[in-house]
């Protein structure tokens, strides 16, 4: 006979911490025990698979950091990321990618690691774990809907507390599915948000907490985004030219076989080398939709008090092909002026040496 342990949720917000009802196991309608319908505990399984599953996460991110790996990706199940301190929930009993960066942080000489999240639902376990660490930037895309979405914690001002002030950044999603964020939204929340911080906080060690359920093909209670794994393949690649490619992945959320598999796939050959098909042009050509602009424009200006590079002029609401034309552009008039510069400076140099030799 199981024992049936109590297991208190605790509140995952950043400025706001909610209380939250407590959670016990308990019996469910499908003869099983569980925290909710949805998490339920098997005696003869769940602990063996939820124990491998963080061990495997584990052993990754140090080899990572060990430089034993170049990068890798823990294709593990159960997934981790809603698991808080001491509380199951949304089929997470141990919070894999947040016990992988702890360990990596005390057993290694890494001081600052960055967890980029894009399971479509927040984080929460991952965002309290770290709430107020000074070493660990935690960094969620999600489709949050005012809160209403599970599991309901990742506001737009959930940013830290104490020494983790400005280290939780939380990219909300709003609107449901009209329209669903696809492609041009995640894209432009990698260019607008995610990479500038990424690139002045600098971290020595990336994990990212790779759950699939905003992939194309879900259903809209478990997702209903449509983003394609090519873009999740690109998303991967951006995130390997910052810190020398040191990328651990574990697997979150993903509930239609055809599609996480398709995504870890693409993700996998971006980690190897590998070529993946290209974004869809039209995807490279939408624009983001003006609900995901709103966000995206709201977050950088509250991250803007903790981060420099978000203070700089953006135009959220480019396409991918406007903001490189436009980058291309900022780039082609630095070169002529700093072609400018030096011919004026031969221009300065050449009478002096003239006349000295009169």
């Amino acid at each position: 006979m199981m024992q049936k342990p109590q297991l208190e949720r605790q509140a995952s917000g950043g400025s706001r911490m909610p209380s939250n009802p407590l959670k016990s196991l308990r019996l469910l309608p499908c003869g099983g025990y569980g925290v909710d319908d949805d998490t339920v505990w098997n005696d003869s399984f769940t602990s063996s698979a939820a124990r491998i599953a963080a061990g495997c996460t584990v052993d990754l991110a140090l080899k990572v950091a060990n430089y034993e790996l170049k990068n890798g990706f823990a294709i593990v199940r159960p997934p981790g990321h809603h698991a808080e301190p001491q509380q199951a929930m949304g089929f997470c009993y141990f919070n894999n990618v947040a016990i992988a960066a702890k360990t990596v942080i005390a057993q290694t000489n890494i001081t600052r690691i960055a967890i980029i999240d894009w399971d479509v639902h927040h984080g929460n376990g991952t965002q309290r774990a770290f709430l107020d660490s000074p070493n660990v930037l935690y960094l969620s895309i999600h489709r949050h809907d005012d809160g209403t979405f599970f599991p309901g914690t990742g506001a737009i001002d959930e940013c830290g507390v104490g020494s983790g002030v400005g280290l939780t950044v939380n990219i909300p999603f709003t609107g449901g599915i009209n329209p669903p964020c696809g492609d041009p939204e995640y894209l432009a929340a990698f260019r607008v948000v995610v990479m500038p911080i990424l690139r002045e906080f600098q971290p020595e060690m990336i994990l990212v907490s790779a759950g699939f359920d905003a992939c194309m093909g879900h259903a809209p209670n478990l997702g209903g985004y449509m983003v394609t794994p090519e873009c999740f393949g690109f998303l991967t690649n951006q995130l390997m030219s910052v810190c020398g490619g040191r990328v651990a992945m574990a697997l979150e959320g993903g509930y239609e076989l055809r599609a996480v598999c398709a995504c870890s796939e693409a993700c996998t050959k971006t980690l190897l080398g590998e070529e993946i098909p290209s974004i869809p042009l039209d995807h490279v050509r939408a624009k983001p939709h003006d609900k995901a602009v709103q966000v995206l424009e709201q977050c950088r200006l509250l991250q803007s008090r903790f981060w420099e590079s978000l203070k700089l002029p953006c135009t959220v609401g480019l396409s991918v092909l406007e903001a490189n034309q436009r980058e291309r552009e900022a780039d082609t008039v630095q070169a002529l002026q700093a072609l400018s510069v030096a011919g004026s400076h031969q221009l300065d140099i050449r009478p002096s040496s003239v006349q000295s030799r009169h």
